[in-house]
């Protein structure tokens, strides 16, 4: 046999009907339990596997979730994935995986019809610039869609889970007040990212709440080699002036900041304290052990679909944000200056 083989063949090789085969496969209590077992035995001696596609579009039920990757600098994508695998897996469904890496609102538009060609039940778009979250405002695919990280856009059909990363900058730059710091320079992203602007404003909002505060802001790009140049720049260009702490766009960048302070002589957190963002993989056991602002990707993940799903019930859109925690370690203390 030059094909796959199909009900037809099954229908052959146990000697019944196609109706009957059809029955068997969609567990109908009709059919007597000898003619069952003999199709069961049809479909395992020939290897007949359902044509799902064909199945899901005359259905519109394929028990699939779209996901859609928009953007390139998704840093903690693998935990966000976990957490949507396994809430789709728990629930049932299996996750058919698209990508769009920037591009116009047409090919966008197009990366989602083609998951809706394939009937998907929902969609959940991780997002990590405006761009992409903006060309989702006027898009309509006519199946329940979710946007998984910061940000919003005019649409009352989408729904919206983020983690609240200006409430975790916020914690960040209180924990450094609190120490008594009063220069507290930020080292931000790429300020193009939805992480990076709300971690700006946080860190604007809790400056703003103590007047004696003051603070710089330099950009990076959320990786470590941007936080060991702007830490190298910081040092040059005044030493005898250095801020009394730095609050680091993520936990990368904080590892750059302390390779450069340790060429330097710089010591954290005595001369300068550091706080990170993310609470990766290893960040306890940096040296000193880095004071950090911890997001639940995975749980992330997790909501979003959850989210999908009671949308995919019938329930209305809205936006949900996660809490952060703030971890402290070594790296912060009282400024001694």
């Amino acid at each position: 046999m030059n094909r796959a083989p199909g009900m037809v063949d099954v229908a052959r090789e146990a000697g019944v009907s196609h109706v009957t085969v059809s029955r068997v496969l969609n567990g109908h209590p009709s059919v007597r339990p000898e003619t069952r077992a003999r199709v069961e035995a049809a479909i395992e001696k020939l290897g007949y596997r359902r044509n799902s596609v064909a199945r899901a579009l005359k259905s519109r039920r394929s028990s699939t979730i779209g996901v859609v990757l928009a953007g390139a600098e998704l840093y903690e994508l693998p935990r966000i994935l976990r957490g949507v695998q396994g809430a789709a897996q728990r629930a049932g469904y299996w996750v058919n995986l698209a990508s769009w890496q920037g591009g116009t609102t047409l090919d966008l538009a197009e990366t989602l019809q083609r998951l809706a060609d394939q009937a998907v039940e929902g969609i959940a778009v991780i997002a990590d610039r405006p761009m992409a979250v903006e060309a989702l405002a006027d898009i309509a695919t006519g199946v329940p869609m979710t946007v998984i990280m910061s940000g919003n856009v005019p649409n009352p059909d989408l729904g919206f889970v983020e983690l609240d990363q200006e409430l975790g900058a916020r914690m960040a730059v209180r924990h450094l007040l609190e120490l008594g710091h009063r220069r507290i320079v930020h080292l931000t992203g790429a300020l193009r990212t939805f992480d990076a602007q709300a971690r700006v404003d946080g860190w604007r909002a809790a400056l703003a709440d103590a007047p004696q505060a003051r603070g710089e802001l330099l950009e990076g790009d959320f990786t470590g080699n941007s936080g060991y140049r702007l830490a190298t720049y910081l040092v040059t260009r005044h030493a005898d002036e250095l801020p009394t702490a730095i609050f680091a766009g993520n936990d990368q960048m904080a590892m750059g900041v302390l390779a450069a302070f340790a060429e330097l002589g710089v010591k954290v957190p005595e001369d300068v304290s550091l706080v990170g963002f993310d609470d990766i993989v290893g960040a306890a056991y940096l040296v000193p052990a880095l004071t950090t602002v911890r997001q639940d990707f995975l749980g992330l993940g997790e909501r979003s679909i959850e989210q999908l799903l009671r949308m995919m019930r019938g329930e209305s859109a809205s936006i949900e944000r996660i809490a952060p925690e703030l971890v402290v370690r070594r790296s912060t203390g009282p400024p001694r200056r």
